[in-house]
């Protein structure tokens, strides 16, 4: 009776000690994740980018296609994509070099009259009328400051999609298993493992080519809205509302603030500013709140507070590579702990 009592005291207090640990570990983990960020996050993003090209590398496989010839093909597809990006960033840039000194004077009087505003409402002066109000904006801060700043990032995204790049080639020549990672580090089991990568992999293809769809339909949408109301450079802002698509949730708001701003200086009738404003809105609306979760299905059954929370959880981690990798990243941990009996209650609390 003694030796029992004695057990099931150890096993409480390995249990309590196990808890404390977790506390531990898991802020020491996510803290890793912050600091190696340089690392994780092309890490991250090539698995669900090799993720897109999985089926493509099995059809070769089964055709017993060499598998240096397959990676080449992928190669192949994402140079052909980035011609396709360059292209239209070159489009853009056009558009935005071709603008005439009228409109530029147009936007000029827009925001001084809006500054104005500002100032006479708060009490305060900021702004010098007798000077050009870009250069008068520009004064405050170095110039050299922003250009420095510019090339930082320039140089940091260059590196990231050269390593994003390199990460994804090894996921599909399986260099790096994923399936064989999460048999030996977490499921422990072989079947656990194959069933949890398929399910993984079905729900984040889903959410990877639907978010893919939608955000490209958002784009057209709103680079028509762009040529209906005669607002500047169509292209430039559809290829915005494509790419900021991506952020959820978040990047709907950006786009439609942002393009209002952009057309109340630009177009001088009312009217016209606010049916520009409700097309926008309505183009985000019908993609990204009606047509994208038609298209998901419930294959994911996350709540809303908990989207919010991920969101900035990821955002403040990895900064605008969280905000776009978060739902995914919420996926994948919720999966992983629905298979383990413990912590099924904070998977269904995630749902």
């Amino acid at each position: 009776m003694q030796n029992h009592i004695d057990y099931l005291e150890t096993m409480e207090n390995r249990k309590t000690t196990n808890i404390l640990l977790l506390f531990i570990v898991i802020p020491f983990i996510f803290y890793l994740l912050k600091i190696l960020s340089f690392i994780f996050i092309p890490l991250v993003a090539s698995m669900f980018i090799a993720l897109l090209f999985l089926p493509l590398m099995r059809w070769f496989n089964k055709r017993k296609v060499p598998k240096f010839i397959s990676i080449f093909v992928v190669i192949l597809i994402f140079a052909a994509l980035f011609k396709i990006g360059g292209e239209l960033v070159k489009l853009s840039s056009r558009e935005i070099l071709a603008t005439d000194t009228l409109f530029l004077k147009k936007a000029e009087t827009k925001v001084l009259d809006l500054m104005t505003s500002i100032e006479q409402f708060f009490g305060i002066e900021y702004f010098n009328e007798s000077e050009n109000i870009f250069s008068n904006i520009f004064q405050k801060e170095s110039v050299s400051k922003y250009f420095g700043s510019t090339l930082d990032f320039v140089s940091k995204t260059l590196t990231m999609t050269l390593m994003t790049a390199f990460f994804v080639i090894l996921w599909l020549a399986e260099s790096i298993n994923f399936e064989k990672l999460l048999n030996n580090t977490i499921l422990k089991q072989k079947y656990a493992s194959v069933k949890t990568f398929m399910k993984i992999e079905k729900d984040l293809l889903t959410f990877i080519k639907v978010k893919i769809f939608v955000s490209l339909l958002t784009g057209i949408g709103t680079g028509l809205a762009c040529v209906i109301f005669d607002v500047n450079f169509p292209i430039f802002w559809g290829l915005f509302a494509f790419i900021i698509n991506f952020v959820q949730m978040v990047g709907s708001f950006v786009c439609v603030i942002s393009l209002s701003l952009f057309a109340f200086v630009q177009l001088d009738t009312t009217s016209v500013l606010f049916f520009f404003i409700l097309s926008i809105t309505g183009v985000q609306v019908l993609f990204g709140s009606i047509l994208e979760p038609i298209f998901m299905g419930r294959s994911f059954s996350i709540n809303i507070i908990t989207i919010l929370v991920m969101l900035m959880f990821w955002g403040y981690i990895w900064g605008i590579a969280g905000l776009i990798m978060a739902i995914p990243l919420t996926v994948f941990i919720k999966i992983i702990l629905e298979k383990f009996p413990k912590t099924k209650v904070i998977a269904s609390f995630l749902s």
